[in-house]
């Protein structure tokens, strides 16, 4: 951890100077910061576009947009943006636009360095462990809708632990389905790698191997 001071302002940074705090960021932080990132003649309009497409998705979806999507709203070719932010995407546009090492996947920056243990398959050890972050984590990584979790996927996945945590079991498909009234058609389109790998996977719950936490394992494959 350290710090970074422009104009009298004081930011706290990581050890790859990354903003710790997305809500600490201000035009002051990406002015002073761009030099040390190879931007020598100071911020553009076209720079400031892109950082503020970031920090707006960012904001909307606690997800940072990957570079394809920013170039695509920011009508940028993949060589002019890599003209603007010679150090990199992510080590450029998304540092200045605040974004954290980690907090472009996992959220709020303030849980940039939780770390999760999981199986070989990807489920986590611990239901005790889960929070949203790991579900939105999670869901980016599965690329489920573009990582983007919406309503209707956080009703499926706060049933799923809900109703383990009351019945010390992973509901079946067909009570989640039911409870939820929701056909099997969107739930497919809602967790397009199923509901073992997909939903329960998200939800932090496992219905094979053996229990954990004293979660009984579910005999529905």
């Amino acid at each position: 951890m350290g710090t970074f001071l422009h104009n009298g302002k004081v930011y706290e940074i990581d050890s790859m100077n990354f903003l710790m705090n997305f809500n600490d960021w201000d035009e002051n932080f990406a002015e002073g910061l761009a030099p040390k990132l190879g931007i020598l003649d100071g911020l553009t309009t076209a720079h400031r576009e892109v950082i503020e497409t970031i920090r707006k998705i960012f904001k909307e979806t606690g997800i940072c947009p990957n570079v394809y999507e920013t170039c695509r709203i920011c009508a940028l070719h993949i060589s002019e943006m890599g003209k603007l932010f010679p150090s990199g995407y992510w080590r450029g546009a998304c540092k200045l636009a605040g974004i954290s090492a980690w907090g472009g996947h996992l959220g709020p920056v303030m849980h940039y360095n939780k770390t999760y243990e999981i199986d070989a398959m990807g489920f986590l050890v611990n239901p005790d462990d889960w929070d949203e972050y790991y579900a939105s984590f999670r869901a980016y990584e599965m690329k489920i809708h573009g990582g983007k979790l919406t309503d209707r996927h956080w009703k499926i996945i706060k049933f799923l632990r809900e109703r383990c945590q009351r019945d010390k079991e992973v509901p079946t498909i067909f009570q989640t389905c039911e409870a939820n009234e929701i056909s099997i058609e969107e739930l497919e389109y809602l967790f397009p790698d199923g509901y073992h790998r997909g939903a329960v996977k998200l939800a932090g719950l496992r219905m094979s191997g053996p229990p954990s936490n004293n979660i009984k394992a579910s005999s529905e494959g």
